[in-house]
């Protein structure tokens, strides 16, 4: 079976690595129940992970090989797109070099993280004056947050103009500020 060509960005490879595997996980928290066992909570999948090794041939190796190292210094994620694995942004991280090059043969190793753009980069509204607060906490709408991988309470709190007390305090269902879970919704207002 021939498989199309592997890409990332504007690169293609001229054939495709010869090893590669995909990672898949998931983070999972453990939390010891007092005097019981312990329950589990997901947290969400984490970034696949595609690795492996592969190697240029031929006159043009080492200009290959150098193409393919420029792709690494990009400074956002590409598009990746793999013969097996769906196509999705995702950072080059790693690049090595397997063994010293020569110019017709370099052997080398390489990895990339999916990286996921479903969340929002522009910062909430924060609230600068006492007529602000005014005309926000007499409309019904809320300004509400979604709890993503790697936030803190103290953090969002913080980002929003609010002490970490405050947010708590907007957020009565917060029995316990040290145990919240990725896709939780939060109170900002």
């Amino acid at each position: 079976m021939l498989l199309s060509p592997m890409r990332f960005g504007d690169f293609v490879w001229p054939h495709n690595p010869k090893v590669y595997e995909i990672e898949f996980s998931r983070r999972i928290v453990c939390h010891k129940v007092p005097f019981g066992l312990y329950t589990l909570s997901d947290m969400g999948r984490n970034q696949r992970i595609l690795r492996g090794e592969g190697e240029f041939t031929g006159d043009n190796a080492y200009s290959d090989f150098k193409a393919l190292a420029s792709m690494f210094y990009s400074d956002k994620p590409r598009i990746l797109v793999h013969p097996i694995w769906q196509s999705a942004p995702a950072w080059f991280v790693s690049l090595k070099l397997k063994q010293e090059p020569r110019k017709d043969y370099v052997c080398y190793e390489f990895e990339f993280w999916e990286c996921y753009e479903g969340y929002s980069h522009s910062p909430k509204a924060v609230v600068s004056d006492a007529s602000s607060a005014q005309s926000l906490s007499s409309t019904s709408e809320r300004l509400t947050y979604t709890i993503k991988n790697g936030d803190t309470l103290w953090g969002v709190a913080k980002t929003n103009g609010l002490s970490l007390s405050e947010l708590i305090a907007l957020n009565p269902q917060i029995r316990n500020p040290n145990i919240y879970y990725c896709g939780d919704l939060i109170y900002l207002s």
